[in-house]
């Protein structure tokens, strides 16, 4: 089955993009940028959009409207970090360099609560570098002392420096991903008490309330990305890396981590910073896409027969930072000073989005006859027991330097005419 999606606006933004969230229920975007600032858009619905109220928003005769920027503040003293809706979306969380979270209203953007990051061992201000809503009352923070905090978020509202509820420390490194996994059958709240989180090079799921019930052994190659397809009891558990493949086990999540690893090369040498599972009504299977350092987006299937399907190309010099999925199935694609909106089409293109950048397979084949493991020629899929690593892969590799959340020169005048999504105001 081919897979296309078609770029249908692309939109700048004053400095980088440091974060990015979808509400659940309703075509909006948060936004929160290297200079502090955070920014909500309102996207156009589709006609069969299930929200009324963004029904409203779109135009009457051909679904496609204007791009609205329902407000946007300097939020905090340097960067937002990460941001999160709520569980009911009524508020958006944000996390800044200046070591405060903040928590706003969606429709207005008024700061209604703050939270004080806790301080890191030595005693100083601690940054965050992800924020999770894990249910009305409870918010997941991590931050660059690599603990893993569990605040309470029903206390008052006011500036506080309580103390978290529960911290853990999963890796010896900052997290750089963080995942749920689903709840069992036999889970009475259905909100998700275990997260798969990568740190370093190395993999953990935490129990929120018991603390670290898994740590991976060193995997020697810094995991940047992560996502859970499926349940607890049967799912799929996938990794990005720096080298530019995917780990993936599969099975009881209990059991999975245990069991072997596949490995499917995306690009040889590119980092995977972003994975998100890509709507299985959207795809019509078990699919992710995976944001790279060269600007690229993957979609990969990771079923019995793991492949790359497609790729589209966000940007020719800045890697994708943040990506998502929004309730009308679009692509949002974000890296750079740029974020991209995408729709799936149905019929092969000649443009942008169905074409299939050939460097993804151009070391494919040299690679899979190098592994000595149970190897899938077809589609470069590598097995392997979960006790070894890739010390055997080419000393090049090994020798390549670590390229997270690298910085590329800026493209010099973008074009970004012919978009049919338009700003609110603009012609």
């Amino acid at each position: 089955m081919d897979l296309t999606f078609d770029s249908i606006c692309t939109f700048p933004l004053a400095s980088d993009l440091f974060a990015l969230a979808l509400h659940k229920k309703s075509p909006v975007v948060a936004l929160g940028l290297a200079s502090g600032h955070v920014q909500l858009q309102r996207l156009p619905s589709l006609p069969s959009s299930p929200s009324p109220e963004a029904n409203a928003r779109a135009s009457s005769t051909n679904g496609h409207g204007t791009i609205e920027t329902a407000w946007r503040t300097r939020r905090h003293r340097g960067s937002c970090r990460s941001l999160v809706f709520s569980t009911d979306g009524d508020y958006l969380y944000t996390a800044g360099t200046d070591s405060i979270v903040k928590v706003a209203s969606t429709d207005t953007g008024e700061v209604t609560g703050k939270i004080a990051v806790p301080s890191n061992p030595n005693g100083a201000p601690d940054s965050p570098t992800l924020l999770h809503a894990l249910s009305p009352q409870t918010l997941l923070l991590a931050t660059d002392s690599s603990a893993l905090h569990v605040l309470d978020i029903r206390s008052d509202s006011t500036f506080t420096n309580a103390r978290p509820q529960q911290t853990h420390h999963p890796h010896n490194d900052f997290l750089s991903s963080l995942a749920p996994l689903a709840p069992s059958h036999t889970s009475t709240s259905g909100y998700c008490r275990q997260w798969l989180s990568t740190g370093g090079s190395t993999i953990a799921i935490t129990d929120i309330r018991k603390g670290v019930v898994y740590g991976s052994h060193d995997f020697e190659e810094e995991l940047l990305s992560s996502a859970v397809l499926g349940g607890a009891e049967s799912g799929k558990i996938i990794v990005g890396g720096e080298k530019g493949f995917l780990r993936l086990w599969d099975g009881s999540i209990k059991e999975a981590m245990d069991g072997k690893e596949r490995r499917l090369y995306v690009r040889k040498g590119e980092c995977l910073d972003v994975v998100c599972p890509a709507p299985r009504e959207l795809v019509g299977d078990d699919m992710v896409a995976v944001g790279l350092g060269d600007g690229a987006v993957s979609f990969t299937r990771t079923g019995k027969r793991p492949c790359v399907v497609s790729h589209v190309r966000h940007h020719d010099l800045e890697g994708v930072s943040a990506l998502g999925f929004d309730p009308d199935g679009r692509l949002i694609t974000g890296g750079g000073n740029t974020v991209k909106v995408w729709e799936k089409n149905t019929e092969t293109s000649d443009g942008e989005a169905s074409l299939v950048d050939d460097k993804s397979g151009d070391d494919d084949d040299d690679d899979n006859q190098e592994e000595s493991a149970d190897i899938n020629d077809q589609n470069g899929l590598v097995s392997r027991p979960n006790g070894h690593n890739a010390s055997d892969e080419k000393s090049s590799d090994e020798e390549e330097p670590k390229r997270k959340k690298r910085k590329r020169n800026k493209a010099k005048g973008r074009n970004i005419n012919n978009h049919i999504l338009a700003f609110k105001g603009l012609d």
